[in-house]
């Protein structure tokens, strides 16, 4: 008897559409293209362990499927994020049953392999080297980093990259010739929708389920952007706070005010706090760039930097951000010079191989009278009462230690200057010592 009650779930448009065969899949094409690393790879008949890094809803999950399906294997999935070692053992044992009942062997797919920590990854290692499973991990996170070197070593790695606008037009046109065949797109929706997807497949394919039942809501078969952004609710692009895509954009940051391109640092600093970087993050970033980039070549820079964290830390989100922009354009115009950031790393890499050398005698402070007649600060000059308030020929390091030359000022902005006084005054020294000679 027919049960009334009973229904079929819709699936989910992203479901609907999930590739069944390689060929099916859309983006990649630099890993699934004719004579490509994983076309190759299936086209083998042998699989192999892999880990799959790459940003959301690239089709590392897909991916692992036809790997199962090509090689006629049991598919056997886990996410790091619920599963331990107890699931980890569950599921081997399922592979060792499936493989002795029936001769069939195990791809283990672990999701999000990057949360395991490392006894749970040391937990598949025994399983993946006797070749019970084939392991695919699929990660987000910069696998020399996440995942063990045991294991890490036992894996083939296959980066995955976002899908590009040409790719997210050509899912839309699958999408409207197999499940949204009563629906239209203008092409300033599909640019925003593109927009908004950021790359992600899955995220595309939820917004135009979104906008399918937006549209039919309100019973209309052309879907354009005003319904678009009246209907969706249209979350920040994808970012990541914790994970490379926030290095990588701070790196992508910090090299473009080194690099004196303030339209580049614009965007990067914007893009930051369009996914939701902590502005305040930024700004402590920025006055770091200040003192390592630009330095003494203009000292202004890191006033600047500090006004505008200061500014940000008053007025907050959004208005303080405004700071944080013209600061970051004015690092990037600025004059640079990394003279004092290396002349710092040469001295603490000295001081902390060196040996505590004394303070010369004529440098220590007498407050009693028993330093006195040990002679502390006997013959010190002054400078203030010498000719240009400089004590020519006097020297300041300890007894015995070479003239180390770290700070090397840059021809650069104020830095020329200061090259400039400094050389006179070496003038100086040089002079006293002859006339003492």
């Amino acid at each position: 008897m027919t049960d009334l009650f009973k229904t079929s779930p819709v699936p989910p448009l992203a479901e609907a559409l999930r590739p069944a065969t390689l060929d099916e899949v859309i983006g990649q094409r630099h890993l699934l293209g004719p004579g490509k690393p994983l076309r190759v790879a299936f086209e083998s008949g042998r699989p192999h362990s892999m880990i799959l890094w790459g940003p959301p809803g690239v089709g590392k999950t897909t991916l692992a499927r036809l790997t199962a399906n090509a090689f006629d294997c049991a598919f056997i999935a886990l996410s790091a994020v619920f599963a331990g070692v107890k699931e980890i053992r569950a599921a081997m044992e399922a592979a060792q049953l499936t493989l002795d009942q029936h001769q069939q062997r195990t791809l283990l797919f672990v999701d999000e392999i990057h949360r395991f920590n490392k006894s749970q990854q040391d937990a598949l290692l025994p399983f993946v080297e006797s070749g019970l499973v084939t392991f695919i991990g699929a990660t987000t996170e910069n696998p020399s980093f996440e995942v063990n070197s045991a294991l890490l070593s036992r894996a083939q790695v296959y980066v995955l990259e976002s899908l590009n606008d040409a790719e997210l037009r050509e899912l839309l046109l699958r999408a409207q010739q197999t499940v949204l065949t009563a629906l239209t797109f203008d092409e300033a929706a599909v640019n925003t929708l593109i927009g908004y997807a950021d790359g992600d497949a899955r995220r595309f394919l939820n917004l135009l389920e979104q906008a399918a039942t937006a549209a039919s809501n309100a019973s209309a078969t052309c879907i354009d952007s005003e319904l678009i952004q009246n209907a969706l609710s249209m979350n920040s692009r994808r970012f990541d706070k914790g994970g490379d895509n926030f290095y990588d954009q701070i790196s992508a940051l910090h090299k473009s005010v080194r690099g004196s391109n303030p339209d580049a640092a614009l965007y990067w600093l914007t893009r930051m706090l369009d996914g939701g970087a902590d502005p305040k993050y930024l700004a402590r970033r920025i006055v770091r760039m200040a003192w390592e980039d630009i330095g003494l070549a203009d000292p202004r820079a890191m006033q600047i930097a500090n006004d505008a964290a200061q500014t940000f830390e008053r007025l907050g989100s959004p208005e303080g951000e405004l700071a944080l922009a013209q600061a970051t354009i004015y690092l990037a115009v600025a004059p640079k010079s990394n003279a004092g950031y290396n002349a710092y790393n040469q001295a603490m890499a000295f001081v902390k191989h060196d040996q505590s050398r004394p303070v010369p005698v004529h440098l220590r402070n007498a407050p009693t009278k028993l330093m006195k007649e040990l002679g502390y600060g006997h013959a010190y000059r002054y400078a203030h009462d010498e000719p240009e308030a400089y004590a020519a020929g006097e020297t300041y390091l300890p007894d015995g230690m070479p003239d180390p030359a770290w700070y090397q000022p840059v021809t650069r902005g104020l830095e020329i200057k200061i090259a400039e006084k400094m050389a006179h005054l070496r003038e100086l020294d040089r002079q006293a010592k002859k006339s003492k000679g």
